[in-house]
């Protein structure tokens, strides 16, 4: 393998920000923040907006949007009250 062509592939924790679940995987992301873990290695840490514990599709929490009606019934519902 050549040298200095490869990225830096190494153990990075990843941090949900909604929730604070933390898990370790390897990566080639670049970050500028570390953290240090509870067996008292220090790694980068790579902030995450949401994972598999926090997003709805994973968690069964989501919304059907057939059970909530088209925009149009919507729209109706909103504004019945205005019809002359």
């Amino acid at each position: 393998m050549k040298e200095g062509i490869h990225p830096n592939y190494r153990d990075v924790c990843f941090v949900d920000l909604s929730n604070g679940f933390k898990f370790v995987t390897r990566s080639c992301v670049q970050t500028k923040e570390t953290v240090k873990m509870g067996d008292g290695r220090e790694l980068p840490l790579m902030k995450l907006e949401t994972t598999s514990e926090s997003h709805p599709f994973y968690t069964g929490t989501q919304k059907s949007m057939d059970n909530l009606g088209g925009r149009v019934e919507k729209f109706r519902n909103k504004f019945a009250h205005l019809k002359k």
